[in-house]
């Protein structure tokens, strides 16, 4: 076997009273002790190969670990809990030796029969995960002693590592999955991470508390263990307006939820300050489900993206603080490619009209349009909260202008996720980290992908072949030339409608030392090891 570096580039290396008074907040003198942090949804669960929010990742990287860390950069992978590894010649094995220090929250050891258990139930068809193929192609995973695990892949996966990084890959305990059954991750969590489940009340808050035991956090952090704060509340406020009054009064004394509306502010506090990483990129957009009556049509769904003023959401929505995107991914992203600039689909009323015309979509005297007696009213599921409600409606008006009568269904999360999985609507608002224009055409358009993430029912053989000539190739011009067909292919049927791009942006307490903001699928605190109060 080749021997690599422990530190290793992916790539190259492969608020109102009311609201809160059934739970108060924490008095100002406790504060130091306990730490509350607002979000604006919850997660459907918290297990790790099922859990795909960015509210259940944020989560999971606190109750537990992944074999491989990556550093702020998002390009560089560090130990984690596999102090080092060796990958073969062929790209086909990994070789990873364990920490001989780690210990589940409940004091059990944790060996290599943890990680084979983990990692075999991630890609295991029964798990359901909607992540699997983020383990790769793997032939088989094996314990060749307490602390060293062997993962065989069938082909070269320039990106495992990178995929292990992420929380899907969390080390779990197989008997507190099995003692728990469905309530793993609803009812308890046995992790090794540096904080430990206490009670999670769906749509409320999740509690945890300080491991006093954690001393194996990843080598990007000074403090690997225990973490200053004694208990991290995530607490639910749907409500913009009050998650800002609750940074601005210090009973949040940090999140990454802050409304677009009110950032301006926090700049202008004193006892505030904004913490900011533009390392990896998150897209909004509103997908089509291409084989539902209306939208199977390729015209029709150009008009609809061409119908829509990204420039205005951007401004008058978001108060500037987004990218107006017209492309499904980043055109900064690796992978990009940045000769499709040119022909990606910008707003045009006139030509959307022009369009739904041509396709037979007749303008009605009620404004609306109708072919053989059918209007043109697809149905949008997306998430409650007043991020997608504000979306909505704004997409809604813009289609409503060109004679579409689009419908809007949101969820709470605890539940749209599962409702997102049906072919019961036609449009679906969604939001996604990636660091590479390939990491997302992976999750998004892979044909076994579907129903979900690929909720537009996106199967192409081609499109498939391609993906695995990207994914698996060792030289980054062949990876490149694949994703860039790919995004041809894509960009060209109308499948998106893209809305912006979003940079990771966290209001934070002066209270609080200094950290550095991770954008690790989003999870701007990741492990909160370098949360503490000074004041």
């Amino acid at each position: 076997m080749t021997a690599r570096t422990n530190t290793t580039s992916w790539i190259a290396g492969a608020l109102t009273a009311a609201v809160f008074a059934a739970a108060p907040w924490p008095a100002a003198a406790q504060a130091p002790a306990s730490l509350t942090i607002v979000r604006e949804v919850d997660s459907d669960r918290y297990d790790p190969p099922r859990s795909t929010a960015r509210a259940g990742s944020e989560v999971l990287f606190m109750l537990g670990d992944t074999l491989v860390s990556l550093d702020f950069d998002m390009k560089t992978v560090k130990p984690g809990l596999a102090e080092s590894w060796t990958i073969s010649p062929d790209g086909k094995t990994y070789t990873f030796k364990l920490r001989q220090d780690v210990s589940f929250c409940d004091g059990k050891k944790m060996t290599a029969q943890d990680v084979v258990y983990t990692i075999k139930r991630w890609a295991d068809p029964a798990t359901r995960s909607p992540v699997a193929w983020r383990a790769g192609p793997i032939d088989d995973v094996v314990a060749i002693d307490d602390y060293t695990v062997e993962y065989k892949l069938k082909a070269p996966y320039s990106e495992l590592l990178y995929q292990l990084t992420f929380s899907f890959g969390i080390i779990v305990d197989k008997a507190n999955v099995e003692a728990l059954g469905a309530d793993f991750g609803v009812k308890g969590f046995n992790g090794t991470g540096p904080y430990c489940w206490v009670e999670w009340r769906p749509r409320n808050d999740l509690r945890l508390k300080r491991n006093a035991n954690y001393k194996w956090g990843p080598p990007i952090y000074e403090n690997r263990g225990p973490a200053h704060i004694e208990e991290i509340v995530w607490r639910i406020v749907p409500e913009e307006t009050t998650r800002l009054a609750a940074v601005m009064t210090g009973q949040s004394p940090v999140t990454q939820y802050v409304p677009y509306s009110g950032l301006a502010q926090i700049r202008a506090n004193r006892n505030l300050r904004i913490e900011e990483t533009k390392e990896a990129f998150w897209t909004y957009f509103i997908g089509f489900k291409i084989d539902k009556a209306g939208l199977e049509d390729p015209l029709v769904r150009r008009a609809l993206v061409m119908a829509v003023d990204q420039e205005s959401i951007s401004k008058d929505i978001n108060f500037g603080e987004t990218e107006p995107a017209f492309s499904y991914v980043s055109q900064l992203a690796q992978d990009w490619d940045r000769a499709y600039d040119s022909k990606l689909i910008k707003t045009n009323v006139a030509e959307a009209n022009r369009l739904l015309d041509q396709a037979g979509w007749v303008m009605g005297a009620d404004g609306f349009r109708t072919r053989n007696g059918q209007r043109l009213s697809p149905l949008a599921y997306g998430f409650a909260g007043s991020t997608w409600q504000k979306l909505m409606e704004s997409v809604q008006g813009d289609l409503r202008k060109v004679g579409v009568d689009m419908r809007i269904q949101l969820f709470d999360a605890t539940v749209a996720w599962g409702k997102l999985a049906t072919q019961e609507f036609d449009m679906f608002g969604m939001s996604f980290p990636y660091i590479t224009a390939g990491d997302a055409l992976n999750l998004y358009f892979r044909s076994g992908n579907a129903p979900t993430p690929n909720r537009m029912n996106w199967k192409d053989a081609k499109t498939d072949e391609l993906l695995n000539r990207g994914m698996t190739a060792t030289d980054l011009a062949v990876r490149a030339a694949a994703f860039s067909e790919v995004i041809a292919q894509v960009h060209d049927a109308a499948v998106w409608i893209p809305l912006y791009h979003e940079p990771m942006k966290i209001a934070a307490s002066t209270r609080l030392a200094p950290f550095k903001a991770h954008n690790i699928y989003g999870s701007g605190l990741y492990k909160g090891l370098d949360l503490k109060f000074v004041r």
